[in-house]
């Protein structure tokens, strides 16, 4: 059920995107007079779901929940309709209109992609407001950054001299940013690491999703029927004090303390109504016995967040910068694709899906949906043919030499281009089966 809520709202998110970045093409073109001959949401090869004509365009829905495209009279794209071009030019197609012209019908898309995730930002702001955390707690941390000096317990104060405002800053800033010292405060001292290696690279070499993490009591919030736990006797509401001779003050601990004993007879320590406990269990092969635990909003009292209202002029300008922030560390944060742990990290749809929450939260779908639109945005720009960019760069060529590419030459590029992003795609499915198949979404 959780998987069939994040598919939908990916479904309904990528939909809602698609047909935005294609009308600002078909907008663009209908302005400038070039006639749109489709308007797809989905590809449709072979047989569509839906269509009717309307005037020029022929306005449908495809079988294959892949994008959509719009086809715009006179011009070299994914469908490579090459008898059309081998006709003169009529004056309503792409072709026959000033580079300029074609330029801005080929940004249409990009530029409303850019323009919904800042409004949506502003949206977000505007009705829901911003909570934040704000960096004043103590750590967990992964025990393999433990080779980097890192301990739990540790506040993490700045990554490179620039003091983390966060908690959100302290998980994230690393992977957006080349860091390679912190300042940390361990029992009220405060010390300097540094790293030979950047920290983000680092994560992504051992595979570490959750460097940091608070320290939040580790209560048990439900025992699984039937599950190892429920036989060793643990119950809801349960404090976890330790794991055989590991005593643990924090959920990350407790997890770390249980993973390092797979398939093995341990000792669980508990406090139960003020009376402590100790009860043995019999751990699978991930260190599991079926138990799951409290969240941090349970313990709100423990981590004050602060709540920023905003009015309308605020939230527009604060989801510009918002909007333009995100980008940016996109941008940044695919610096790690150069690298083998960086690639294995391509997802396809899977991947998008998974950032959905499991269940309709609008705030969680809204916010995915507004940096899908910039991602789109962002993707659709890059020089590739058969992607905006691709044509972009045509299309710059002409202007500044002052005659278009050959036509063989675009073809081939189109060709090329298809080629690649199908690569890609194979490339992307294959890595997110890979984690489904070894439990790398968690």
């Amino acid at each position: 059920m959780i998987a069939l809520i994040k598919g939908l709202q990916l479904l309904l998110s990528l939909s809602l995107l698609v047909v935005l970045h294609e009308l600002g093409h078909y907008l663009a073109a209908r302005y400038f007079k070039t006639r749109v001959e489709k308007f797809y949401l989905f590809m449709n090869p072979g047989f569509s779901l839906f269509k009717k004509q309307i005037g020029d365009t022929e306005w449908g829905i495809g079988w294959l929940p892949l994008g959509g495209y719009v086809k715009i009279s006179g011009m070299i794209d994914e469908s490579m309709d090459k008898e059309q071009m081998a006709k003169p030019a009529e004056p309503w197609e792409f072709r026959s209109k000033p580079a300029w012209q074609r330029l801005i019908i080929m940004l249409g898309g990009i530029i409303v992609n850019l323009i919904v995730g800042f409004l949506i930002y502003s949206m977000i702001l505007l009705v829901w407001g911003k909570t934040i955390l704000p960096n004043k707690y103590a750590v967990d941390i992964d025990p393999r950054l433990e080779l980097l000096g890192f301990q739990s317990g540790d506040h993490i104060i700045s990554f490179n001299g620039e003091e983390l405002e966060t908690f959100r800053d302290v998980r994230t800033a690393a992977f957006f940013e080349p860091v390679t010292e912190a300042i940390i405060k361990r029992n009220g001292v405060e010390k300097e690491l540094s790293f030979k290696t950047e920290l983000g690279q680092v994560l992504l070499d051992e595979g570490i999703r959750r460097p940091f993490s608070l320290q939040v009591p580790p209560v048990i919030k439900s025992v699984n029927s039937d599950s190892r736990a429920e036989k060793a006797g643990l119950v809801a509401g349960d404090l976890i004090l330790g794991v055989n001779d590991n005593v643990v003050f924090s959920q990350q601990q407790t997890v770390n303390a249980f993973q390092g004993y797979p398939n093995s007879p341990i000792v669980v320590h508990i406090e139960r109504d003020r009376e402590k406990l100790s009860l043995p269990v019999m751990t699978d092969s991930l260190g599991h016995i079926g138990f799951t635990m409290k969240s941090q909003a349970s313990f709100s009292e423990m981590f004050v967040q602060e709540k920023i209202e905003y009015g309308a002029l605020d939230a527009l300008v604060s989801g510009f910068f918002m909007a333009g922030t995100t980008l940016q560390e996109y941008a940044l944060s695919l610096r790690f694709l150069a690298s083998k742990s960086g690639a294995s990290q391509v997802g396809s749809l899977i991947t998008f899906g998974s950032i959905f929450d499991g269940s309709w939260d609008w705030l969680v779908f809204w916010r995915n949906t507004a940096f899908l639109s910039l991602i789109l945005a962002f993707m659709n720009l890059l020089p590739i043919p058969a992607l905006d960019g691709g044509h972009v760069v045509f299309l710059l060529y002409e202007l500044v030499v002052g005659k278009p590419a050959p036509d063989k030459i675009m073809e081939i590029a189109q060709v090329i281009g298809i080629t690649l992003l199908l690569g890609l795609m194979v490339f992307a499915l294959g890595n997110d089966f890979w984690r489904l198949f070894t439990g790398g979404f968690g």
